[in-house]
């Protein structure tokens, strides 16, 4: 790990210690459930218990008898409500916004279909289990497949390269897991509507409070200054609290309803069921190539599953995975067709990488069979294709535009890297492999308000909010830096909709190319007025607080659109173990080399892109949501849905590049999500590597032992087959 700073001075590119974790390390974090309103009711939810039916009726008579209880809401007291909105990403949109509460029909297990307000949690509880739902149920389209009716699309397409000379085409046919979240903290709010009346204050833990506030003011008719929506302490998010849920809605309409607080913590059990779900993706590929390893032509059709409604960002994961391909190649024509899918289950949204991990994988894999199919090794091919550094920026084939980066450098440090591992003999098969990836770290704009007081005091409201990333601590050093003060004195607001007065949020690794950058250009701003009140130059360390004596109160109010998109890139190389005899997989080595631009603080990096390793070791190897065919999940809990332990990570050697974006004030880039973008990648293609020898020519993730053996098993009957028939194993490039 970097050596950490102690300089007060600390600024830009200083490893500095988290400023935020001594609260919470000592229990003084404030998070939703740590909200303690006077007089607040608690708040239970009646769930379906099928995936698709028709409500005959909802029975409240027996809970509402019961002592305790306050009021039971059903669809009809909500009917008259505006909906959430879609954002138009995809130009074939169909929105599909949640009922808050279900009327007429259910859609998928766990959809809120009552809700129980009560003086405790404990009468709420009670009270929901003696509801009755009469549901008539119905066909589901299962939540894993593919057949249900299409609500957003996308395509691209470069007219094709001439094929006719092509050596070799390689396909993959890739079946991606839905996956939980699993935020350590579950979802919920408080909703206060009785401490300032007419106005309502919901304390939620959201990564996009300003949206959550103007989604809110909408489906309830309010005007969006009588709503103020707070973010405590959040424990983790990565993607699943962007959005507003049914759960926040009907919980703020009760408040409302009843002109009370109210507040409603989710059990783990409901955030299997009704908390947004990720990835789940299939997709269909195919990739040409000359002789030489020149990639001629990409064709891919990305099919993702949407559940049964539709969050703010819900298209994001399936066009995320057709604008990215072909990834940091270069490639003469594509066809690529993305849609996304309505089924019968959790709604499916952002999941740290959205879509970006899917399109790794299957380029790599691309890469990996086509390597193969030329008799050429896959680092060849790779280097052959790499977008150049003296190309940047690049206009991909789906028009996106690459800003700064060399590739090529980065992935042969990586496997040199790799080259440093000693080869054990221990009577299991080895693979390895070594993998590139791109991230894209968002569009558009972010604010940021820098108030001098006139006793000197410095705070900075920034409109990125914080679950867990060190926001903190990064704020301050960009400010300290950008002001010549000692970050340590810098105040911070982050998580208020009233602090900024507008925000985007913290989503697609933007928070820190984009909101760091507004809070650059509030620095010069700031500055910028100071010395046009006192009349001449303020110097690079001055004494603000003497300014402040002469000068007053000064705010830099700023809103800042990025020039462009800032592409985070890296690469990995990974060594798998796996047991022949039990199919137990040990991934036993990471290397990365990645390049997140100009880094603020390089601890902070690191735990980011380590967090985002773990959660897509756990990708690769243990974590899928399974439904049977009528629709009811399978995997309710952590006894049944393996997420990673410690245990899990193997030994990660980290380096980096620093290559400074030009799309943004700040030169960042998103690091956030690219562990989850490689990981899975890297260890498909080295458990592949291993497997490819006794004949087995394709396994979707999740890689569990059962998995593994079942493969090796029909791999080898499979050969003993073709041994008794005389016909000898085919080598196939296609799947």
């Amino acid at each position: 790990m970097t050596p950490v700073s102690t300089a007060s001075s600390g600024g830009v590119g200083q490893a500095r210690l988290r400023v935020e974790d001594r609260a919470l390390l000592t229990g003084r974090g404030r998070f939703t459930d740590d909200i303690r309103i006077a007089g607040c009711l608690h708040a239970a939810f009646v769930r379906s218990p099928e995936a698709h039916g028709r409500i005959v009726g909802i029975d409240t008579a027996e809970a509402a008898a019961l002592p305790g209880v306050v009021r039971i809401f059903t669809g009809v007291d909500l009917a008259g409500l505006g909906r959430t909105s879609v954002n138009p990403l995809m130009p074939e949109l169909r929105p599909l916004p949640p009922e808050p509460l279900a009327t007429g029909t259910v859609s998928a297990v766990g959809q809120p279909v009552a809700l129980v307000v009560a003086e405790t949690a404990a009468a709420a509880l009670d009270a929901a289990e003696a509801v009755f739902a009469e549901i008539d149920p119905l066909p589901p389209i299962p939540p894993n497949g593919e057949a249900g009716p299409h609500r957003a699309r996308e395509a691209w397409n470069l007219p094709a390269a001439d094929t006719r000379n092509a050596a070799a085409r390689a396909t993959v046919s890739l079946r991606q897991p839905l996956l939980a979240p699993a935020a350590l903290e579950p979802r919920g709010l408080v909703a206060d509507a009785a401490t300032e009346p007419g106005r309502l204050t919901v304390w939620l833990g959201s990564q996009s409070p300003h949206r959550a506030r103007e989604e809110l003011a909408a489906v309830l008719g309010l005007d969006p200054d009588l709503v103020r929506i707070v973010a405590p302490d959040v424990g983790g998010a990565f993607g699943m609290k962007a959005s507003l849920y049914p759960e926040d809605i009907a919980v703020a309409f009760a408040a409302r309803a009843l002109g009370r607080c109210v507040k409603w913590i989710a059990t783990r059990s409901e955030e299997f069921l009704a908390a947004t779900q990720g990835r789940g993706q299939t997709v269909e590929a195919g990739l040409s190539a000359a002789a030489d390893g020149t990639l001629l032509h990409l064709d891919a059709a990305v099919r993702a599953p949407l559940g049964s409604w539709m969050p703010y960002s819900a298209v994001v994961p399936a066009r995320n995975a057709g604008r990215i391909l072909p990834g940091p190649y270069k490639v003469a024509s594509v066809e690529i067709d993305a849609a996304g899918i309505e089924t019968n289950g959790a709604a499916v949204g952002i999941y740290r990488g959205a879509g970006r991990p899917e399109a790794a994988l299957a380029m790599e894999l691309l890469i990996e069979r086509l390597a193969g199919a030329l008799d050429l090794p896959p680092e060849d091919v790779r280097r052959r294709n790499f977008v150049p550094a003296t190309d940047m920026p690049w206009t991909t084939p789906t028009g996106q535009t690459l800003d700064s980066g060399d590739y090529a450098a980065a992935y042969d440090r990586a496997k040199a890297l790799m080259a440093t591992q000693p080869p054990a003999d221990d009577g299991r098969l080895r693979g390895c492999a070594t993998v590139a990836y791109i991230e894209p770290s968002g569009l558009g704009w972010e604010t940021a308000r820098l108030t001098l007081s006139a006793d000197g005091t410095m705070t900075a409201a920034t409109g990125s909010t914080a679950q867990g990333q060190g926001r903190t601590t990064a704020v301050r050093q960009i400010v300290g830096g950008g002001l010549g003060v000692d970050p340590d004195t810098v105040a911070v607001v982050h998580g208020d909709s009233r602090a900024p007065a507008t925000a985007i949020g913290a989503l697609a690794s933007r928070s820190t190319p984009i909101g760091g950058s507004a809070l650059v250009a509030a620095c010069r701003d700031l500055r910028r007025q100071a010395e046009e009140r006192l009349g001449r130059p303020i110097g690079d360390r001055p004494d603000w607080t003497a300014i402040a004596s002469q000068a007053g109160d000064l705010v830099a109010d700023v809103t800042y659109s990025a020039e462009g998109e800032a592409w985070g890139y890296g690469a990995v190389g990974c060594t798998v173990a796996i047991d022949p005899e039990t199919g137990v997989l040990t991934v036993e080595r990471l290397v990365w080399l990645d390049d997140a631009g100009t880094v603020v603080n390089p601890m902070l990096a690191e735990g980011q892109l380590l967090g985002g390793i773990a959660q897509g070791v756990g990708e690769a190897v243990l974590e899928r949501i399974v439904y049977d065919a009528d629709g009811q999940l399978l995997t309710g809990s952590f006894m049944d849905y393996g997420i990673p332990r410690a245990g899990d990570m193997p030994p990660v050697t980290l380096e980096r590049m620093e290559t400074p974006s030009p799309a943004n004030l700040l030169g960042a880039k998103g690091i956030g999500e690219a562990g989850a973008i490689g990981a899975p990648a890297a260890i498909a293609c080295a458990v592949m590597a291993a497997l490819r020898p006794l004949g087995v020519k394709h396994l979707d993730m999740p890689y569990t032992p059962a998995h593994i053996w079942q493969a090796i098993r029909d791999a080898r009957t499979d050969t003993q087959t073709d041994s008794g028939s005389g016909a000898g194993i085919e080598h196939e490039q296609e799947e």
